[in-house]
């Protein structure tokens, strides 16, 4: 069974004709605030201010760097100018813990009982060595089944 796998998944919807939601937001507010800006400040004045929020409004919502948009690159020169680069390192003193506080395991004592006994012996074997026990498993005959 074959499924589609969705492409394109990092294109944003277009919203308003050819501009999506983000794009139309940055330039009618900018519109709006220039036409705001109109009816407050002098006519020379607002153009300059307006022609600045022109290029400010299509920056933030055409402009993208190294494939990251405007407004993240600008997040990113806002943090970079407001985090300090002068780093100081300061010593810290660690206190150690007393070893003393920590619980002591006794070894295990070897007595002759052990190595008189067979069985405690093996069982002693088993537990200390890591080299195998020869003859302790017994073979496995090659035919089965038959007697």
């Amino acid at each position: 069974m074959q499924f589609q796998v969705p492409q394109f998944i990092d294109i944003e919807d277009k919203i308003v004709g050819p501009l999506t939601l983000k794009q139309f937001l940055y330039l009618s507010g900018a519109g709006g605030f220039g036409f705001i800006l109109f009816f407050i400040v002098d006519f020379k004045i607002w153009i300059a201010m307006t022609v600045f929020l022109a290029l400010l409004a299509s920056s933030f919502a055409f402009l993208k760097i190294n494939g990251r948009t405007f407004p993240l690159m600008f997040l990113a020169i806002l943090k970079y100018l407001w985090t300090p680069k002068f780093y100081i390192w300061k010593n810290v003193t660690v206190e150690n813990k007393k070893r003393d506080s920590l619980p002591v395991i006794k070894p295990i004592k070897i007595t002759s009982e052990a190595q008189s006994n067979p069985l405690k012996n093996l069982l002693f074997k088993m537990k200390t060595h890591t080299v195998a026990i020869a003859k302790r498993e017994k073979q496995i005959p090659k035919k089965v089944g038959v007697a």
